[in-house]
């Protein structure tokens, strides 16, 4: 008999034999056919409900909804499709606003922030961890820099923190750009991006000479969490940035030698 048995059908599909079972009985997904025996037979067709099911149930719709979404006549094929797109693009954007509130909150509490809790997380958003705060302090608290950075960010308000953010946003932007327009790491656009970035740290938080600036770059492929901001932000962007960083010091080392 043609089609597929239940246990194929989860197999395909990475679910259980019970989720399928739960499916029949409540209207969601019902075999097309059975064999003399009853045993559940699934088509093409039934394959294709499936993967329309557990799509919509990884972005947390309700099993009631599903049924409605997929019941409507007057939405083809087609129609699902641009639907999911959209729905897989603002759940994309959302990621990435939250792994970029993560490295925003690891580069601040890096640096001493004097907020209450409740402007922290409006700063910096959900990604923000106040245990990010004590682990910057126990790698760096005993460096000039972070004495520097306490000293200067203690002067620091709600609005002075959403304006650095701002700033930071805007070069994880502009790296992103770069990175999807194929512009080369060595490059003097990219070089610009990576001076404007200590330029942000020097300006804002602590006196930042090329060498340092080297040695941030290594946190952005040698940290995950780091790294995966970048990479959330643009394949490849973690690497990318960190070459960035290495030729823009590399330059104004021969700048500066005699």
């Amino acid at each position: 008999m043609s089609g597929y048995s239940v246990g194929q059908v989860a197999a395909f599909a990475g679910t259980t034999v019970r989720t399928l079972h739960h499916y029949d009985r409540i209207g969601l997904l019902r075999p097309s056919s059975r064999t003399p025996s009853g045993y559940r037979r699934y088509d093409d067709g039934d394959l294709d409900r499936l993967q329309q099911i557990l799509f919509y149930r990884e972005l947390g719709f309700p099993l009631d909804d599903i049924a409605a979404v997929l019941d409507d006549r007057e939405v083809g094929p087609s129609e699902h499709l641009r639907r999911q797109h959209r729905l897989l693009t603002e759940r994309i954007a959302r990621l990435q606003e939250m792994a970029a509130a993560v490295e925003h909150a690891l580069e601040a509490s890096s640096m001493g922030i004097d907020l209450t809790p409740e402007e922290k997380f409006e700063v910096f958003g959900e990604g923000y961890r106040e245990e990010y705060e004590t682990e910057a302090e126990q790698r760096w608290g005993g460096t000039q820099a972070w004495q520097e950075s306490r000293r200067r960010t203690a002067k620091l308000g709600k609005e002075d923190w959403l304006r650095v953010r701002a700033e930071s946003d805007d070069v994880m932007r502009r790296i992103a750009e770069a990175v999807r327009a194929g512009v080369e790491p060595g490059s003097e656009q990219a070089m610009a991006i990576a001076e404007d970035h200590r330029q942000h740290i020097c300006r804002n938080f602590y006196d930042c000479p090329y060498e340092m600036h080297r040695g941030l770059a290594g946190m952005y492929t040698g940290d995950p969490r780091f790294e995966e901001t970048y990479e959330r932000a643009v394949s490849g962007g973690a690497q990318w940035f960190h070459d960035a960083v290495l030729a823009n010091a590399d330059r104004a080392g021969r700048a500066a030698a005699p």
